[in-house]
């Protein structure tokens, strides 16, 4: 019985590990496509953060096409180890290459989701508090949030000064989750296997 509460907490640690990483990864990702200013103090410590593992894969794996592809690499190859651990740490066993692949990518689909979640959720609560109040890190909440609102806010406008967009955006972000994480998570977990 004390096993299992030891990998319990053993796959805990080696979660939180992994999704701190990619987490990181994935703001440096965004920041680089939104645009962020480089110079708030936030993509600073990211920039920095991951400048160690991109700046030698970007010497062998250029951009193309506009895709910082050494961070897509290292975003897939942290989600796939992290995986394969928690799998090996609850059965033993390494799950399927199939199985693999299409857990790898569901858990990047709701990593993406669930930082426009909270970057969303976290924008709307400070318009309720203070909503002229300047931040560093709301600006960039600003910059990484506004191109997937601003396409909403075309098409429903704000009535008596209510914006509709985040409510959108965020019943939008828990259908994708019901309708395409989740099959796709299931999917993955019995190739795995």
């Amino acid at each position: 019985m004390g096993g299992n509460y030891l990998a319990q907490a053993t796959i805990f640690l080696v979660e939180l590990f992994f999704d701190i990483f990619i987490l990181a990864f994935f703001l440096r990702y965004l920041f680089t496509i939104v645009r962020v200013d480089l110079t708030n103090p936030l993509s600073a410590l990211i920039i920095k953060i991951t400048n160690p593992f991109l700046k030698p894969l970007r010497k062998t794996i250029p951009g193309y096409l506009g895709v910082d592809w050494s961070s897509i690499l290292v975003l897939v190859l942290a989600q796939a180890i992290e995986i394969i651990l928690v799998t090996l740490i609850i059965s033993e066993v390494a799950p399927a290459l199939s199985g693999l692949i299409i857990l790898t990518i569901a858990h990047l689909l709701r990593m993406v989701l669930y930082i426009y979640l909270f970057v969303i959720l976290i924008q709307v609560i400070i318009s309720w508090v203070n909503p002229n109040a300047y931040n560093p890190i709301t600006a960039i909440m600003y910059q990484v949030s506004e191109p997937i609102l601003k396409p909403i806010r075309r098409l429903v406008p704000s009535v008596g000064g209510l914006d509709f967009s985040p409510f959108i955006i965020l019943v939008i972000i828990n259908l994708l989750m019901m309708l395409i994480i989740s099959p796709l998570m299931d999917r993955g977990q019995i190739l795995s296997l």
